[in-house]
C-alpha cells in the first residue's frame, strides 16, 4: 500500500511528539542527587540512586527522534502517486535546501541534549562507587532531557516544513513538465499543419 503525503506527515509528527513526551518525563523522574554511604574502609563512598526511568525514557526518546528523523528524511522523496521527482531539483529551491539543513542541525542538536544526560547518568549508576570521602553523588546536569525534548519536537515540526516546500517544489515540477508535453504537442500539430497546408498548395 502505497503511502500518502499526509500519512507520512502524521508519522513524523506522531514520533516527534512521542519523543518529546518521553524526554519531558525523563527529565521530570531525574533525582536531584543520589545518597552517599561512606564504606568500611572510611576512604570511599557507594552512592546509592533511587530507582528511576531515567536511562530506559532517555534512550526512547532518541529512539523515537531518530525514527521521526528517518520518516521525515524518506517523505521528501518519497515518490507519492508512483511519481518522483529527482532529488536535484527540490535542492534548487533555496528555501528548502534551508529548512532541510536546519532540520538537520537541530535533530543532531537533541539528539545531543538528550544523549548527554542520559549516559551521564547511566555512568553515575554503573559507577556509584568512588575514592572520595567528600563525593556529593550527583546526578546528570538538570535541564539538558527537557531541552532536547523540546528540540526533538522543533525537528519533527522543522521536518514537516520542508516536507512541505518539497511537495510545493514537486507541484511546480510536474506543471514544468505537464506545459512542456502540451506545448511540444501542440507545435507538433502546428507543424503538421503547416505542412499539409504547403503540400495541397
Amino acid at each position: 500500500m502505497a503511502a500518502t503525503l499526509k500519512q507520512m506527515a502524521l508519522i513524523v509528527s506522531a514520533f516527534g511528539v512521542v519523543s518529546f513526551i518521553l524526554g519531558v518525563v525523563a527529565e521530570n523522574k531525574k533525582p536531584a542527587a543520589g545518597t552517599p554511604v561512606r564504606g568500611g574502609d572510611g576512604v570511599s563512598v557507594t552512592c546509592k540512586y533511587p530507582s528511576d526511568p531515567t536511562v530506559v525514557l532517555g534512550y526512547l526518546s532518541v529512539a523515537f527522534l531518530v525514527a521521526s528523523t528517518v520518516a521525515g528524511y524518506l517523505s521528501l522523496f518519497y515518490p507519492y502517486k508512483g511519481k518522483s521527482v529527482p532529488q536535484g531539483v527540490l535542492f534548487k529551491h533555496s528555501t528548502f535546501t534551508l529548512f532541510f539543513n536546519i532540520a538537520l542541525f537541530i535533530t543532531g542538536l537533541a539528539a545531543a541534549m538528550l544523549l548527554w544526560p542520559t549516559i551521564t547518568q547511566q555512568l553515575h549508576i554503573t559507577n556509584n562507587v568512588h575514592r572520595d570521602i567528600n563525593y556529593e553523588c550527583p546526578t546528570a546536569k538538570t535541564g539538558l532531557l527537557g531541552g532536547g525534548a523540546f528540540l526533538s519536537l522543533d525537528s519533527s515540526l522543522l521536518w514537516l516544513i520542508a516536507l512541505m516546500l518539497a511537495d510545493n517544489a514537486r507541484e511546480d515540477f510536474f506543471e514544468e513538465e505537464g506545459d512542456n508535453g502540451e506545448f511540444g504537442k501542440a507545435s507538433s500539430d502546428a507543424y503538421d499543419v503547416d505542412v499539409g497546408v504547403k503540400r495541397s498548395a
